[in-house]
């Protein structure tokens, strides 16, 4: 049987539109949400103050935008990674919050609580024995478990670095500065993050070769 199991891979650079496109659009929106105005016109309301136009833009845009992103994925490889998928379901829910209450709460709570839960749930699996990280990240790494172990531990503490992070910048800076964070600091901080765990990666993983020798 293969690593990923007969998996279509998607290329890299069309995974990283993927991902990065729907908070360009975010960000797109927000800072010019006329372009925007054949999307979101029929339904918000009239005499809406400037700033509430553009927060519900750029919600709008966002949480369409995360649904075309799934939608693509799901046509190109027939599989849906388990976080995008709960990242979509806490756009849409929170950003539908957004247009009900027309709070920017709601939308910028989103990463915090959502980035909450993947910690919690990879510490909480990790103190119980079961490592969640493999299907967290729908990884096709091959480690051993001590390997596991650690990276699980490490990924659930960076979870929670990046919803204080969120909270900070939410709670001490303008909507304007966090959509710009939120398009453009979580995500790059994320691969930062994830490219220094390469020695940990390398010290633990299992070769082929070695995987054969068990059979």
């Amino acid at each position: 049987m293969t690593p990923d199991n007969g998996r279509k891979k998607v290329n890299p650079l069309l995974k990283l539109v993927l991902e990065m496109g729907p908070l360009v659009l975010f960000f797109l929106a927000n800072s010019k949400p006329a372009l925007f105005n054949w999307l979101v016109g029929g339904f918000l309301p009239e005499n809406l103050p400037p700033e509430k136009v553009t927060m519900l833009t750029a919600t709008a845009v966002l949480m369409a935008a995360v649904v075309v992103a799934l939608a693509a994925s799901w046509l190109l490889t027939k599989h849906l990674p388990i976080m995008p998928v709960v990242t979509a379901i806490a756009v849409l829910f929170f950003g539908g919050l957004t247009f009900v209450f027309q709070d920017k709460t709601f939308i910028q709570l989103k990463p915090t609580i959502v980035n909450c839960l993947f910690g919690a749930t990879l510490l909480g699996g990790l103190a119980f024995g079961k490592l969640l990280l493999p299907v967290a990240l729908d990884s096709v790494m091959h480690l051993d478990e001590e390997g596991w172990r650690k990276l699980t531990f490490r990924w659930g503490l960076f979870f929670f670095v990046l919803a204080g992070l969120n909270e900070f910048v939410r709670l001490t800076q303008s909507w304007d500065f966090w959509a710009g964070f939120k398009s453009f600091g979580i995500m790059p901080l994320t691969v930062i993050f994830a490219l220094s765990q390469t020695p940990l990666i390398l010290k633990h993983e299992i070769k082929p070769e070695a995987e054969g020798e068990h059979f």
